[in-house]
Formats: C-alpha cells, structure tokens, sequence
C-alpha cells in the first residue's frame, strides 16, 4: 500500500508539473523580450508603464523604457531596435509616423487616450484689459510689447521643445500670420520654460504660452480663472500636417485635437498576435492621466512614485485591465 502510495504520489506531482508548465507556456511572450521607448516628457512615464505592465502581464520580458527624442523613437521602431512607443500624437506627429516608414513599417490600431487638446493662451487679466482673444492680434506692437520678458519689444511666448513637432508649427503659424516681427518662440526644456512663466504670473506679469492636456499646467493656470484660450485667424500647418483646426462651432485654436496611439513594430506585431490585440484595445482616460500629472507636480514624480501610481491605477480598474489580458491571450489562440 505505501508503494502505491508512492506511486499515486510522483504522480500527482509529475502530472502538476506538467500543468504548471502547460499553464507558463500559455503566456504568449513568454521568452520574449521587448523594448519600451518614450520620449523625455516626465508625464508620459505613467501611461507607458500602464503598457509595460500589462505586457509582462503576457509573459513578455519587458527592457527599461529607453527616453529618446520622438524621431529617434519612430527610427528605432520602424528598423526593430525598439519595441513600442505608447504615445504617438495623431495627427501631429503624421510626418514621423510617415518619414519613419508609415504602415509598411508600423502597427497602429485603435486610440489609447482621445481628446487631448493643444494651443495658445494668454493671461486672462490681460486679455480682458485690452480685449485680446485671438492670436493674430500680437501683430499690432503695443499689444505683442506687453507680453516682453527679455526687452526686446517682442511678445515672449513659451513654446516647444526641438524634435517635438510642436515647435515647428508655432514657428510656421507666427510667419503665416505675420508675427515674426512681433513675436518670439521661446524653445528648450519645456518644465523649465513653463515654470519661469508660472512664475511671472504669480508675479502680476502678462504671460503668453503654448500647452496641451492631459497635462498638469492646466490645473495650476486654470482656463476660464486664470488664463484663456485664444483663437487664431485660420488654420496653418506646415507641409505634411496639412489640416483644417476648425473646430464645428467654427472656432479655431490652431491645432486639431488629437489622440494618443500605440505605435509597434509591425513585424513583431504580426509575429505576436496578443501584443497586438493589446495594443489595439487598452484605453486611458484623459482625466485620469491629468490627476497623475497633478500628483507629479506636487512631488511625487520620482520612479518609485510613477511606479505606485501605475499600480494603483491598476488595483482600481482591475476588472478592465484583466479583461485587456484576456482578449489578448485568446487573440494569440486563433
């Protein structure tokens, strides 16, 4: 009977040996490895790490996220050094996505995060002073002088930072409009320049700046209480991002909005089914990455912070990020 016992024994632990390799082997990435970039925005730290997340989730062996400037993101991607980009801006970034190879090179399906607006805004003391609500009014030198930080009789609008696409609009719309004599893009680090605007506004100074959302300058300059939206006179883009910023209402604040997309490797797109259904499929809530932002900007912006933040995010919407993994799991079963 004990040699039975036995028996019946290695058995049972033969047979779950078995199962529980059976049951490893069901995660798709397993033994595969991917790299994550992202460009050097802080900010777009949490919605990378929310896919990285669910990626080893599949069983992927997920390398550090890589910073790199956003061509050298579309480059990496497009010839396989790296894996993913979680925030593709569409339509801004149509001339990286294209110069990079377009959809011969890249998977693209579905909208991560949707209605991610952008544009221009001025004080609101100083717009309701002198009655400025469109851009093209900085055209007229008495109006442009007020927003002077460095003396040179200009308006002094905080802008992009180089590679970001961004920058290169806000020079084309201030030649299109005919404000290059009146006004000047201030470029580098944007938390830098954005900071030094803060703080000329907490001061009583006139300030004049680019920003997007989700993005934690609005909760700080709040539209509508601290500062406004201004209009442009009509749509201009440069070549290759051609497009009308006309809103329905037939407003116009010089930027269409625009969705953030999951960018892959096409070819490892299309040897990895599951990735690909995830790619397609996770969805981010604007306001939800607005209030982790917020969080960054009061503090908790190291590593270790973004990392807690993804988690709990995660722990809150379980039932959702679970479902991700398991369309993805069955799209790799077909």
């Amino acid at each position: 009977m004990k040699k039975i016992a036995k028996t019946l024994s290695m058995a049972m632990l033969a047979t779950s040996s078995i199962s529980l390799s059976a049951f490893a082997s069901d995660l798709p990435g397993e033994g595969i490895t991917v790299q994550p970039v992202q460009s050097t925005i802080a900010e777009e730290t949490f919605q990378t790490l929310l896919v990285n997340k669910a990626m080893e989730k599949l069983g992927y062996t997920v390398k550090p996220t890589k910073e790199v400037d956003y061509n050298v993101a579309f480059t990496s991607i497009a010839n396989g050094d790296a894996t993913y980009l979680a925030v593709n801006w569409d339509p801004q970034q149509k001339d990286k996505y294209e110069m990079g190879g377009g959809d011969d090179k890249f998977y693209r399906k579905g909208v991560y995060v949707n209605n991610a607006a952008q544009g221009y805004l001025i004080d609101k003391k100083t717009a309701d002073q002198y009655h400025i609500t469109n851009l093209g009014q900085l055209k007229d030198p008495k109006l442009a002088k007020l927003f002077d930080s460095d003396g040179d009789g200009k308006a002094d609008l905080t802008g992009g930072e180089p590679g970001w696409t961004t920058e290169s609009i806000i020079n084309h719309q201030i030649d299109a409009y005919g404000l290059k004599d009146t006004v000047t893009q201030r470029q580098g680090s944007y938390s830098a320049l954005i900071a030094d605007t803060i703080s000329r506004y907490k001061s009583g100074q006139p300030v004049l700046y680019y920003t997007w959302t989700p993005y934690w300058v609005s909760s700080v300059l709040v539209p509508g209480k601290d500062v406004v939206w201004l209009q442009v006179p009509f749509s201009a883009m440069p070549e290759g991002l051609q497009q009308d910023t006309a809103l329905p209402n037939g407003k116009n604040y010089g930027f269409q909005v625009n969705t953030m997309r999951i960018v892959a490797n096409k070819a490892f797109a299309k040897a990895n089914p599951a990735a690909a259904k995830l790619f397609s499929i996770m969805k981010l809530n604007i306001g939800d990455i607005s209030q982790q932002n917020m969080m960054m900007r009061k503090g908790q912006n190291k590593p270790a912070d973004i990392e807690a933040h993804a988690n709990a995010w995660i722990n809150a919407h379980q039932n959702q990020f679970d479902s991700w993994i398991e369309q993805a799991k069955k799209a790799a079963e077909k």
